[in-house]
């Protein structure tokens, strides 16, 4: 058997584990949406805290469409103890007039702002957010984006998951119902892609955590070093994450999805948004490079060659079957994460579902192709290992 034949036989393997593999993340996926997410208050457990006191960090850089109501759904919580702590880094931000009209309307609730932030790394939502996490009185701590929007009794639901052994509450992120198609492609994409790959880590122990809405142990992030350990990091939540479980602590889901309900958005933004994230993962986790394959075009593609190789089957004919078993599992699990109906047609979501598989690669690429990060105001270089510099104008 010559070289050729071997590399052949190699990648029909790799094709049929990767069959395996992708097919398993789909069915875990499905049925841990299914049974878990969206339960009734009284299916789930009784929380180990009682009522624990939260301290809530909200990060603050100007105003879009929803963020006084987003805002406000913070300040009609139903939960006996918490404070609300609102952080601006500017003082002419116009989200500093939002926060006060917010602080007039709901004068009995617990509510401090916090502006000019503390410049301690790199990160400007670390350093935003300095001063209101050493004001923190409570031993929870809930970081949350200002373009998140939340139910009643959401801060009970992400308490009831902090048991004895749990260190962080994480919701999976998903998107409120939003008119025009980019709020469909990204509804699509955050009920099927991400995830897929989000709850397939998480269940099988791999710390995969997107730091939208995180309830943590305040002491455990002190031991840490608290907020400045993480402030060279652009992705904070990530090392926040990894720093609790070096320590022994374990990660819980919440049962309510943590809403993205940002008034402003189209297709470039999310397209913006997913090759940031793609860099950011490039160069904390060298295995991303990896991340193409699992997507369904081109798994399809090497999945089908490896049929056909094996097996002798048609490989269009594979190609094309893999592809509508593959869509037709993405509509279920996205019905799940919803919760209720979608708010688009089915014909919206085979559009929206298309373009997004389409773009995985294109996205791939041009993450690789230019290493630096453009976010907020500022722009960064990354370094291996998920440090960052600034880069700034001369």
């Amino acid at each position: 058997m010559d070289l050729l034949d071997v590399a052949m036989q190699g990648l029909a393997v790799f094709g049929l584990v990767l069959f395996a593999v992708l097919w398993l993340m789909h069915f875990m996926s499905i049925i841990y949406v299914r049974l878990y997410l969206h339960r009734k208050r009284s299916e789930v457990k009784q929380p180990f805290l009682q009522v624990a006191g939260v301290s809530l960090l909200k990060p603050l850089k100007g105003v879009d469409p929803n963020l006084i109501c987003n805002l406000e759904t913070f300040f009609t919580l139903d939960y006996p103890k918490f404070e609300v702590l609102l952080c601006v880094q500017d003082q002419d931000d116009p989200a500093v007039d939002v926060c006060k009209k917010l602080l007039g309307k709901y004068p009995n609730v617990d509510a401090r702002l916090f502006i000019g932030g503390k410049k301690v790394g790199i990160n400007p939502k670390i350093n935003n957010l300095m001063p209101g996490y050493n004001g923190a009185k409570y031993g929870l701590v809930w970081i949350c984006d200002s373009g998140i929007r939340v139910k009643p009794d959401t801060l009970t639901d992400l308490t009831n998951q902090m048991t004895e052994k749990v260190g962080l509450v994480h919701g999976l992120p998903y998107v409120a119902d939003r008119p025009g198609f980019a709020a469909t492609l990204e509804q699509v994409y955050f009920g099927t892609s991400h995830p897929r790959s989000y709850i397939s880590a998480n269940v099988t122990g791999i710390k995969c955590v997107t730091g939208m809405s995180c309830l943590m142990r305040k002491d455990v992030l002190d031991q840490a070093g608290g907020l400045l350990a993480f402030a060279q990091y652009i992705a904070e939540d990530y090392f926040m994450a990894k720093a609790i479980a070096d320590r022994g602590w374990k990660f819980s889901m919440a049962t309510q999805v943590a809403l993205q309900n940002s008034g402003s958005y189209s297709i470039a933004q999310f397209q913006s948004r997913m090759i940031r994230w793609t860099k950011l993962r490039i160069n904390m986790v060298p295995a991303t490079v990896l991340e193409p394959v699992s997507e369904c075009f081109l798994a399809s593609l090497i999945i089908g060659w490896a049929a056909h190789h094996v097996f002798r089957w048609d490989m269009m004919v594979f190609f094309m079957c893999h592809c509508l078993a593959w869509f037709i599992a993405d509509y279920i699990q996205l019905t799940g994460v919803q919760g209720g109906p979608l708010s688009f047609s089915k014909l919206d979501f085979a559009v929206a579902w298309f373009i997004r598989e389409s773009m995985a690669v294109q996205i791939f690429l041009s993450a690789l192709w230019d290493p630096t990060i453009s976010w907020r105001t500022s722009r960064y270089r990354l370094r291996c290992g998920g440090t960052a510099e600034e880069i700034l104008d001369v």
